[in-house]
């Protein structure tokens, strides 16, 4: 008993020390209005941004995901990267639906036949990025990662470029919409990112 009541205590602290956290740093805002798309400065050195979407087996979603992207998205200089697999025509095909009508999403084939990890497909996307950087003579301010089921923001890019001035990394919180017909496998996901904001 005496174990178990340690094991909960001990347990308890660090909850305790973020709500702390949390308190201390609202009380130390004070009334400072939150920052918000329509209250964000521009940035001062706009550059260029780039989305990685690695892509094995998602024929279903990666057409949509990419049209929706180019045509929400309000940022004026950026390039998605679709990772894909050799081994994957049907996701090439659909990607390359897209691709063909607009420079802005590259298609990067990889060597190594899917599934790999999503690692070696990031590291595949960003040596395609490296590369393209070079031959345009310019440098890529910020990656953005998304999936391929992903609905993006049109001012995401926009909020990137201005909030990682100054910062090694910026995360944006993620919204699950959950579907009605798929409640199971979307509240499960939902429950997820409640856990991790």
């Amino acid at each position: 008993m005496l174990f178990a009541g340690v094991g909960l205590l001990i347990g308890g602290i660090d909850d305790l020390l973020i709500d702390a956290a949390f308190l201390i740093r609202r009380a130390w805002r004070g009334g400072r209005r939150r920052l918000s798309v329509m209250t964000l400065s521009a940035p001062s050195h706009p550059g260029r941004m780039a989305v990685f979407v690695p892509a094995w087996d998602e024929e279903a979603v990666i057409g949509a995901m990419l049209t929706t992207a180019l045509d929400r998205y309000r940022h004026s200089d950026y390039r998605i990267y679709v990772g894909l697999y050799p081994n994957d025509g049907p996701t090439i095909a659909a990607a390359t639906a897209v691709a063909r009508d607009d420079p802005r999403v590259r298609l990067v084939i990889g060597e190594t036949p899917g599934p790999t990890t999503k690692a070696g497909c990031l590291n595949t996307l960003w040596h395609a990025l490296l590369a393209a950087d070079a031959a345009d003579g310019c440098v890529t301010k910020a990656i953005v990662f998304h999936d391929a089921e992903d609905v993006v923001h049109p001012d995401e890019l926009t909020v990137f470029d201005t909030l990682i001035e100054g910062r090694a990394v910026v995360q944006l919180p993620v919204l699950p919409l959950v579907k009605r017909g798929s409640r199971l496998v979307s509240g499960h996901y939902a429950d997820e990112f409640a856990e991790a904001a």
